[in-house]
């Protein structure tokens, strides 16, 4: 009975995603570096074969993991942006002004920091846009271990910031981390996303047809040299909001349904599969080569001053007010939790910096972990420190 409640008290915790996240990045790397070793990379690499006729998919678990159910994490960003469009915080573009120039210039500035030490070697600049993520999991779960000290109003800056940003990066990762394209399954991927578009018009709010086309759409984008995992985001923007006759939203219905196997098993997952760096052979040169180097640094001040920058000239500027009970302090230690990349940044790693192909892959992974551990604590104290309430002395 005690365990099952200190499970159930765990699981309501605002934080909890962003603590098993760390758990699982932690786990990866204790792995990773003891005498297991051998044992957690040849489970990544055990070659899963689904196969129905001649239409064969054979992919290591790790490709697995990164194509297949990182879709439904994109799928899951899809529905929130949509159901935020529509009727929330970015229904109306008042609401969109100080988290979307904050979240501008918390891509652009990052990606001008991997630029100015990278751009003389154009292998290298395939990871400009590592440092331009935002992991919300993370960034949140961090935040929520402040508690009531943080404004509800300063969550929602962030949160909105960080959905802003996921859509960003999934513009980029569309445009340029897409492989040789194939005309047949692009074509194939068209009908797929036709037929949604169709049962959206017509009415049908029954999840299960949606789903079924929605795997087919993942079968063709994947075989296609587009990023697979778009599919999720293209089938969440069909998927309808609104019903007739006040039936359930199959949105809604999808959104809490796969919320809590995204945040407490395919992030966590994703994490261990993809954080464990290898620490043997590291040198200083680890961490000062200009692509980590680029990465760290994009994330830890080009983030900061990126999403601080451009959110002061807004409210300097009269085109956004400071949330509701926040103050200058709490502003910049959330611009700092905005450096917080990891899983975002370790997905958008491993299709710039491929394994086995490039000469940068793994050195990636250690700028992303020490840029985001360096914003999640230096974030976490400035924050902290910033939201102590001042003493009233009696006299």
């Amino acid at each position: 009975m005690f365990v099952r409640y200190t499970f159930k008290r765990f699981f309501q915790l605002e934080a909890a995603g962003g603590l098993l996240l760390i758990a699982a990045a932690g786990l990866a790397l204790l792995v990773n570096n003891s005498p297991l070793s051998w044992l957690y990379n040849g489970l990544l690499e055990v070659p899963v074969v689904a196969q129905i006729g001649a239409l064969k998919i054979a992919k290591p678990l790790l490709l697995w993991i990164n194509d297949g159910l990182m879709a439904l994490f994109f799928l899951l960003i899809g529905l929130e942006v949509k159901r935020e469009v529509i009727q929330g915080h970015l229904a109306r573009p008042s609401q969109i002004v100080l988290p979307g120039a904050a979240a501008i210039g918390g891509m652009v500035v990052p990606a001008l920091f991997f630029w100015a030490l990278n751009n003389d070697n154009p292998a290298a600049m395939s990871g400009w846009a590592i440092p331009m993520a935002t992991d919300i999991a993370f960034a949140l779960g961090v935040l929520a271990l402040l508690g009531k000290r943080v404004p509800v109003s300063l969550k929602l800056f962030l949160m909105t910031l960080a959905i802003i940003d996921d859509l960003g990066a999934i513009i980029v990762i569309a445009l340029f981390y897409s492989g040789e394209l194939s005309n047949l399954s692009l074509a194939l991927a068209a009908a797929s996303i036709a037929t949604l578009i169709a049962m959206n018009r017509l009415g049908i709010v029954k999840l299960a047809p949606y789903l079924v086309v929605g795997v087919v759409l993942w079968v063709c984008v994947l075989k296609s040299g587009v990023h697979a995992t778009l599919a999720g985001v293209v089938l969440a923007f069909c998927i309808p909001l609104k019903t007739a006759r006040d039936l359930p939203s199959p949105l809604q219905q999808l959104e809490h349904g796969l919320h809590p196997w995204v945040a407490y098993g395919i992030l966590p997952l994703f994490a261990f599969a993809n954080a464990g760096v290898s620490l043997s052979g590291v040198t200083l040169d680890s961490f000062t080569h200009h692509v980590p180097l680029g990465i760290a640094m994009g994330l830890l001040l080009g983030k900061t001053l990126g999403v601080f920058g451009l959110t002061w000239l807004a409210i300097k500027t009269g085109l956004a007010a400071l949330p509701i009970g926040a103050n200058w302090g709490q502003v910049m230690g959330v611009s700092i939790l905005c450096g917080i990349g990891f899983t975002m940044s370790l997905f958008v790693g491993s299709l710039a910096f491929v394994p086995g192909e490039s000469e940068f892959a793994g050195m990636d992974r250690m700028g992303i972990l020490t840029g985001s551990i360096l914003a999640a604590l230096i974030g976490y104290a400035v924050t902290a420190l910033a939201s102590r309430k001042p003493v009233i002395r009696k006299h």
